[in-house]
């Protein structure tokens, strides 16, 4: 069985105030060229469909045509999570109407998929079993079934209405770690030695690196979870919440696809991809990263030499078709026409950021005003009076000056 993994989609989410929707929609484009030419029986999509709870008409349009587009017909399975961006119930809306083309939408950890009835054609996608955060589903032309273990993003207060039921409140105290662990040793039962073993879920795993794009889940790691916590029965583990892709154990697999997109200039050079694995029952797992090339790139510029620098960048085609976030160093104030003009140079500049730093002469006056300010009295009165005379005072006239001084100080502390 091949199986496509994908998760962190932020279909709505703008690029500090740029709109992404074009990028968003080549994704949905290339991602199902992929799932069509690689001929993949099942997709998963491990969280953050939407970039927000009330996402925008638009995006929640998209999303659906990726569900109709992947599933091929219900020839193709597709299995979707909600992500802590997510909605849960927007997510699971569609789930009767999505069933009935082999796509299982699950916002919710408590909530068992819609099984396929008696009458559903072997040539579509079957839920032939399933419960609270997991199924099995069976897909045209592979003689084996894939159990999947799916946990959407489980908050304290979603969880707790899943484990409230079996766990004591003593265990319910139980670190969040070895709670989801639980869950997984639980869950895992399901899977037999004929299927493919499948975990998915939207977590913060230890060890996994973080951008500044993910909305944070974890407060001082009490939603964090150990690779550990996994079922070793399970040939891959399907990760959605970090934006860059990674991987994070080998038996099982454990994997973070990543987002499509560069959601922050964190990810900067980054390579987005899709991980395609491909599992039989009882064998190795066969893994292969497929990078996207539908988004733009992110790129940071730092012109230390000014505008004219950031002219020959231009110029030369430095980073073509990339959003551009600038770093621009000046010694002045830039005139507010040059630096509307700056702005119109590209439509790829997102952001421009003025560093104003001193220049030689402003260098040397600093320098000299820090050195000025380090001198005694005495010491200033010699450099005055050598500058003005052209040589050097006698002591008695030295002497003289700092008694004027005091006595003038001592006036002032006491007027």
């Amino acid at each position: 069985m091949r199986i496509l993994h994908t998760a962190d989609w932020h279909f709505g989410r703008q690029l500090e105030g740029r709109d992404r929707r074009a990028e968003q929609a080549a994704f949905v484009d290339e991602l199902c060229r992929i799932a069509d030419e690689r001929e993949v029986h099942l997709v998963l999509v491990a969280g953050d469909v939407y970039d927000s709870v009330n996402p925008p008409a638009w995006a929640e349009e998209l999303f659906y045509e990726a569900l109709e587009r992947l599933s091929a017909g219900g020839r193709r399975g597709v299995v979707v999570i909600a992500g802590n961006h997510d909605q849960p119930e927007r997510v699971r809306a569609a789930a009767p109407l999505a069933s009935k083309h082999g796509i299982v939408l699950l916002g919710l950890p408590k909530e068992a998929p819609l099984l396929s009835g008696p009458e559903a054609s072997p040539e579509r996608v079957r839920i032939v079993d399933g419960g609270p955060s997991w199924l099995e589903l069976a897909v045209p032309d592979v003689d084996h079934h894939a159990v999947v273990l799916a946990l959407p993003y489980p908050s304290e207060s979603r969880l707790k209405e899943l484990l409230s039921e079996t766990f004591t409140p003593e265990q319910m105290q139980l670190a969040f770690s070895e709670r989801i662990q639980t869950l997984f040793a639980d869950l895992a039962g399901r899977f037999r030695g004929d299927t493919v073993n499948l975990v998915m879920s939207h977590l913060f795993v230890m060890g996994g690196k973080e951008t500044e794009s993910e909305r944070p889940i974890q407060i001082g790691g009490a939603l964090t979870v150990s690779p550990d916590a996994f079922p070793p029965q399970a040939h891959y583990v399907a990760l959605g919440h970090l934006h860059r892709l990674q991987k994070l154990g080998e038996r099982p697999l454990i994997r973070y696809s990543g987002s499509p997109l560069a959601y922050s200039f964190s990810e900067a050079g980054q390579s987005k991809a899709v991980v395609l694995v491909e599992i039989v029952p009882g064998g190795e797992v066969q893994e292969e990263i497929v990078y996207l090339q539908s988004g733009k790139p992110l790129a940071r510029w730092k012109a230390t030499e000014g505008i004219a620098q950031v002219e020959r960048w231009l110029e030369e085609g430095r980073d073509a078709g990339t959003w551009i976030d600038l770093e621009l160093h000046v010694s002045d104030v830039i005139d507010p026409a040059e630096f509307q003009r700056l702005r119109k140079l590209s439509d790829d500049f997102v952001s421009i950021r003025r560093v104003v730093v001193q220049g030689e002469r402003e260098q040397e006056r600093e320098e000299a005003r820090t050195e000025l300010a380090e001198l005694q009295p005495d010491q200033l009165f010699r450099r005055f009076f050598e500058r003005r005379r052209g040589a050097q005072p006698d002591e008695r006239l030295v002497d003289l000056f700092l008694r004027l001084l005091a006595e003038e100080s001592g006036e002032e502390e006491t007027g």
